[in-house]
């Protein structure tokens, strides 16, 4: 009796182990695919709508004036690189993903910039600290806008500039949780409240 009552504390003993373990796996898995979640990924589920771009729509749903002086000619550099972001609009949104299979938002921007000769850190908030930090009426297409869409003040979406309508409306070419890669404006109320900055890399 003395002998199983032994095998059988030890065996509840290996087992509570065990099960420590894998817990603590669980919980190191959940807290990796956080921070990647974090780092890249809009939480948001809207419909592109159709802006006007006027300093009176937005007063009138009390958005930010974010709009742009910008009226030169694009480069041919940066023309090629938008042209390349083009050709993946409809591209699912997968997580993790960099191939034409599939894009998360900074995969996606990776994936532009490397098909011109030009590399881009993986994630998001560190793409938030290369090239030059401009002001939003300096921006011009082929910059990259940065938003915090899960609230506060971190990076977790980034966004290249597409293109710059006469009113000053800015749209950026991007890659949604919800529709894959897309064009959107920042004066939709959505991304004119979750807008930080943006960086000028070439």
């Amino acid at each position: 009796m003395c002998i199983i009552s032994y095998w059988k504390n030890q065996t509840d003993m290996k087992m509570r182990v065990l099960n420590k373990k894998i817990k603590v796996k669980q919980l190191s898995l959940v807290l990796a695919t956080s921070l990647f979640m974090i780092s890249c990924g809009s939480t948001e589920n809207v419909s592109s709508r159709k802006n006007t771009g006027t300093k009176t729509v937005a007063k009138s749903e009390n958005l930010r004036i974010l709009e742009s002086n910008f009226d030169g000619r694009v480069s041919k550099s940066m023309s090629d690189i938008l042209k390349d972001a083009e050709k993946y609009i409809g591209t699912p949104y997968k997580f993790g993903g960099n191939t034409s299979s599939g894009f998360d938002c900074s995969g996606f921007t990776v994936k532009v910039f490397q098909e011109n000769d030009y590399q881009l850190p993986r994630r998001s908030l560190d793409q938030a600290a290369t090239g030059k930090k401009i002001d939003i009426k300096e921006v011009k297409p082929g910059d990259l806008l940065f938003f915090a869409t899960a609230g506060g003040s971190r990076v977790s979406h980034v966004g290249i500039v597409h293109d710059i309508g006469s009113n000053g409306e800015i749209k950026f070419i991007h890659a949604s949780t919800s529709k894959g890669v897309m064009i959107s404006s920042l004066n939709e109320k959505y991304w004119n409240k979750a807008y930080l900055h943006a960086q000028r890399v070439l």
